[in-house]
């Protein structure tokens, strides 16, 4: 995926996930971190395997996350296992919150070792309905200390129409 494409998505997730403000109040002092899940589905308009200008971010799409989390702290050695169906919202972001895990601070504590998985599980569309990116499992972690917040911002995943639009598409061969 082309990197400035790349970074403009990770952007609008990032954005989509700070939905809530930022806080001003006190941190309590033993912080439990909350760690957040995300990512976009987008029609690959001209199947290239790239967002390109005549991509477009797909609402209404089921995901499947899957997490493994391994923390370990003076206060505690967790092992967490999530799996969870998400649907993106009008942008094409799905989100997933993880549950909190007393003692894990992913911002400033000890490591936090993560393996988290995506995958399209199903589209209605006629119109961009075939399956392109189908699994995502690379990922981008941003860490808010203010917010005690880990993202953890996965590579997008499409679909693709059944029919390529040659003369719409015509420079993206």
């Amino acid at each position: 995926m082309d990197p400035i494409i790349h970074l403009l998505l990770h952007l609008l997730l990032l954005a989509s996930s700070f939905q809530h403000g930022l806080s001003v109040e006190a941190q309590p002092s033993n912080p439990i971190s909350r760690i957040t899940v995300v990512g976009v589905v987008f029609c690959d308009t001209c199947s290239s395997n790239t967002f390109s200008r005549h991509s477009y971010l797909l609402p209404g799409v089921e995901v499947n996350i899957e997490c493994k989390f391994k923390a370990r702290s003076p206060k505690t050695t967790e092992q967490m296992s999530v799996s969870a169906n998400r649907t993106t919202n009008s942008y094409g972001v799905y989100k997933l919150e993880m549950p909190r895990v007393d003692g894990v601070d992913c911002v400033e504590g000890l490591a936090v070792e993560s393996v988290c998985q995506a995958s399209l599980t199903g589209r209605k569309s006629r119109a961009c309905g075939i399956p392109g990116l189908k699994t995502s499992t690379n990922q981008i972690t941003v860490k808010s200390k203010q917010d005690n917040l880990c993202i953890y911002s996965l590579n997008a995943l499409s679909y693709r129409p059944t029919k390529r639009n040659a003369t719409l598409c015509r420079n993206h061969e």
